[in-house]
C-alpha cells in the first residue's frame, strides 16, 4: 500500500514564506510525476505545480516566480516552496504521485491535505 504523508501547512501572513513536503511510502519501485494540486472553499480542486523524475517542472500561471516546486527521488519526497503568498493562495493543499509502479501494479495517489491559510 502506498501512502502519501504531508507536511508544512498553516498561518502565515501575506508576502511570508511556507515550505510543503510530501513524503511517499510503500514497496515503490519508481514514481513518474509528483505534484501539488489545491482546493479553496467553493472551487475545483486545480494544479499548482508537478514535477516528473527528470526534474521537468510545470507550474500555474498564478503561482510562477513565487513558488518552486523540487524533488528528491531516493526519499520520494516533493517540495513546495511557497514564497511572496496572497490571501488568494489559502487553499487546502494536496500532494499527488502518478505512475507509482509497484511490485505488480501501477497507480496514482492522494495525499490527506494540508491547510493553507494566508491572511493578515
Amino acid at each position: 500500500q502506498v501512502q502519501l504523508v504531508e507536511s508544512g501547512g498553516g498561518l502565515v501572513q501575506p508576502g511570508g514564506s511556507l515550505r510543503l513536503s510530501c513524503a511517499a511510502s510503500g514497496m515503490i519501485l519508481s514514481i513518474n510525476t509528483m505534484g501539488w494540486y489545491r482546493q479553496a472553499p467553493g472551487r475545483q480542486r486545480e494544479l499548482v505545480a508537478r514535477i516528473t523524475s527528470g526534474g521537468i517542472t510545470m507550474y500555474a500561471d498564478s503561482v510562477k516566480s513565487r513558488f518552486t516546486i523540487s524533488r528528491d527521488n531516493g526519499k520520494n519526497t516533493v517540495y513546495l516552496q511557497m514564497n511572496t503568498l496572497k490571501p488568494e493562495d489559502t487553499a487546502v493543499y494536496y500532494c499527488n504521485a502518478a505512475g507509482v509502479q509497484t511490485r505488480g501494479s501501477i497507480g496514482d495517489y492522494w495525499g490527506q491535505g494540508t491547510q493553507v491559510t494566508v491572511s493578515s
